[in-house]
């Protein structure tokens, strides 16, 4: 199922190298202000709300591509796009179940010793009480 992630999200990367001109032009606006430059608490925030439903490296692969896909570059001069990126595809993995592979295994394991947990929508509504205001604290103080 991972590599069948992989592989479907090539041509959403290609769509996304369109820019503004491509089919995902509402996204690239959302992210990038009117001379271009991105919107660091846009990326944190996009790149946050896809990997709290996906797994955190496809998501982090599509907002890197989106924000232009040259590492030198987003290691430079887009550092701080860089972090928003990094921060909100691991960080907001963490608001489901599905969201990061690891939730799914500390769930199976943590009811297989008899520990009673929370279905997905349960843990979805104390992930967003508990980490909500994290996350508004973060963005706010670093994006």
């Amino acid at each position: 199922m991972f590599a069948a992630i992989f592989i479907t999200i090539a041509p959403v990367i290609m769509i996304l190298r369109a820019g503004a001109d491509g089919a995902f032009a509402g996204i690239v606006h959302m992210v990038t202000d009117s001379s271009g430059k991105p919107i660091d608490i846009a990326y944190f925030w996009a790149t946050g709300l896809l990997s709290s439903f996906l797994d955190n490296a496809p998501t982090y692969l599509v907002f890197f591509n989106l924000a232009s896909g040259d590492a030198p570059t987003l290691m430079t001069t887009g550092a701080r796009t860089l972090a928003a990126i990094s921060a909100g595809a691991v960080f907001m993995g963490a608001n489901s179940y599905i969201g990061n592979a690891p939730n799914f295994m500390v769930k199976a394991i943590a009811e297989s010793r008899g520990i009673v947990m929370p279905g997905f929508f349960a843990y979805v509504g104390w992930s967003t009480v508990i980490l909500l205001p994290l996350f508004l604290l973060t963005g706010w103080l670093f994006f």
